[in-house]
């Protein structure tokens, strides 16, 4: 079946009169090069907002020309001041103020400052889409949301009750994370009501269907292990001791630049996230926007737009900043053969086993 855009705006959306909606995008720019794929999810921007331009009148709401900016160069940086709308160059935030629906499609992942507008403008609610292709419309973003949202709430209540959770991947690596004191499990379930702006569940990323959380970020945290990601023939392994990288072993020139920049800014080290993808529709081809719907996955960075503790001034400069997720579901190159989730009394839960999710 065709993907249809206005029954997924709505479903998402549930817009009402008098609605204000952006679509936003990034430009390359300088050193920052354009690929295939941007061009493509530009153009698909551009189909977006003309298509739900033309049904406009069906809602009674409002949809603003295509908002464009320079591109950070880096996923989850501060957005800039001035963008572009109708070839007319304006203040970006001035423009997300006045909007109440905004859809962020960009390369470099705005997430995070958009987490933040959305806290300050009670009635905005926000699909981020960083990485979003064309191929998502008969994936992930076609699933039934409100079945994702059911599943996440069975899943968010066993990892609320957890204080741990023990990852095993098909390399034979193991991680223990500490989750007792970090941030509360949440559901992303792409559901964005009206009821659902200026509260924490304002932003999703979409396609959306995960349940996460902060682990412990204090420097007494129990997160310890290794943490494998194939990369061509090599498996790097990051090591983790007490919720940091303090290392990355690997014997390429990738993963020696790699752990430089560990070295180099503190921000980078954190571990920022514990996840598991559970949208049935999502599938695995190396975006990692729709990969990390699928299992489990583990990001390292900024993690205050997520209910942690780590933000832009952790890191040495803001061109730093970064908030990245490494993906271990079925079809990738490492996958999760088991994660069990540990209870105050030492007792267990299996949620995945060999890359599957266990929860229906």
């Amino acid at each position: 079946m065709a993907f249809d855009l206005s029954k997924f705006f709505e479903d998402i959306f549930k817009p009402g009169e008098d609605e204000i909606v952006t679509i936003m995008y990034d430009l390359p720019h300088g050193r920052i090069a354009d690929n295939d794929e941007w061009r493509e999810r530009r153009k698909m921007a551009e189909e977006w907002r003309q298509a739900l331009a033309d049904k406009a009148g069906n809602w009674n709401l409002t949809v603003n020309p295509s908002v464009t900016y320079n591109a950070t160069g880096s996923g989850n940086a501060d957005l800039p001041e001035s963008c572009w709308m109708a070839d007319q160059e304006t203040n970006l935030d001035e423009v997300i103020n006045n909007s109440t629906i905004l859809l962020a499609m960009p390369e470099f992942s705005a997430t995070a400052p958009l987490y933040y507008k959305t806290k300050k403008i009670p009635k905005l609610r926000v699909g981020s889409m960083p990485g979003a292709a064309k191929f998502m419309e008969e994936s992930g973003l076609s699933a039934d949301y409100s079945s994702i949202s059911r599943k996440g709430k069975i899943i968010e209540k066993i990892v609320e009750r957890a204080i741990a959770a023990e990852v095993e991947f098909s390399s034979g690596h193991k991680c223990y994370f500490d989750i007792k004191d970090g941030s509360p499990a949440q559901t992303d379930d792409g559901i964005l009501h009206p009821e659902r702006g200026g509260t924490e569940l304002a932003v999703s990323n979409l396609p959306a269907g995960e349940v996460y959380c902060v682990p412990n970020e204090a420097e007494d945290s129990g997160t310890n292990g290794e943490l494998p990601e194939k990369i061509g023939d090599e498996v790097r392994v990051y090591v983790i001791k007490n919720n940091r990288v303090v290392d990355v072993l690997g014997d390429s020139d990738a993963t020696a630049e790699l752990r430089g920049k560990f070295k180099e800014d503190p921000g980078w080290c954190n571990i920022a996230e514990f996840a598991i993808g559970i949208n049935d529709k999502a599938r695995v081809t190396g975006n990692v926007l729709e990969d990390e719907k699928t299992g489990f996955h583990w990001a390292y960075g900024r993690s205050d737009h997520l209910g942690g503790k780590v933000g832009v001034e952790a890191f040495n400069s803001k061109e730093n900043v970064i908030h990245l997720d490494i993906v271990y579901a079925k079809g990738n190159p490492i996958v999760c053969s088991r994660l069990d989730v540990i209870f105050p009394d030492e007792s267990r839960r299996t949620l995945i086993l060999d890359g599957e999710v266990q929860v229906e």
